[in-house]
């Protein structure tokens, strides 16, 4: 028989970050959306042209997003996020943050009207 070994599933411990964290969101519910994410300077500036990583929202509510990044983020930092096809183009703040060995789980409030937005009211 051959030697056994564990190895742990990065997207299942990513995922059960993210849960956590949504716990304390009572609407969020399970999306997986693949999204760029850029910090900006200033709420409705466009300094984030060049984004800066790739993530996948995990958790929406119909004003927040949750997701995983490398990028450590502090509370209040303005956050653009896109999708590949643009439907998804918005800025948010975060409000939320939960800091693991090299990675920051992240709640995120959307400061406009996302007219594509899955997750409704």
């Amino acid at each position: 028989m051959p030697p056994q070994a564990v190895a742990p599933a990065r997207n299942a411990q990513s995922a059960g970050s993210v849960a956590s964290l949504a716990r304390f969101f009572p609407e969020a519910v399970p999306v997986r959306i693949p999204v760029q994410l850029a910090r900006t300077l200033e709420a409705g500036t466009s300094a984030a042209a060049n984004f800066t990583e790739s993530t996948v929202i995990e958790f929406g509510t119909p004003r927040e997003v949750l997701f995983l990044c490398a990028t450590p983020l502090e509370f209040a930092d303005v956050l653009r996020l896109r999708n590949s096809d643009g439907s998804l183009d918005i800025e948010a703040s975060v409000v939320a943050v939960q800091y693991h060995p090299g990675q920051t789980v992240v709640a995120a409030r959307f400061l406009g009207e996302v007219p594509n937005w899955i997750v409704k009211p």
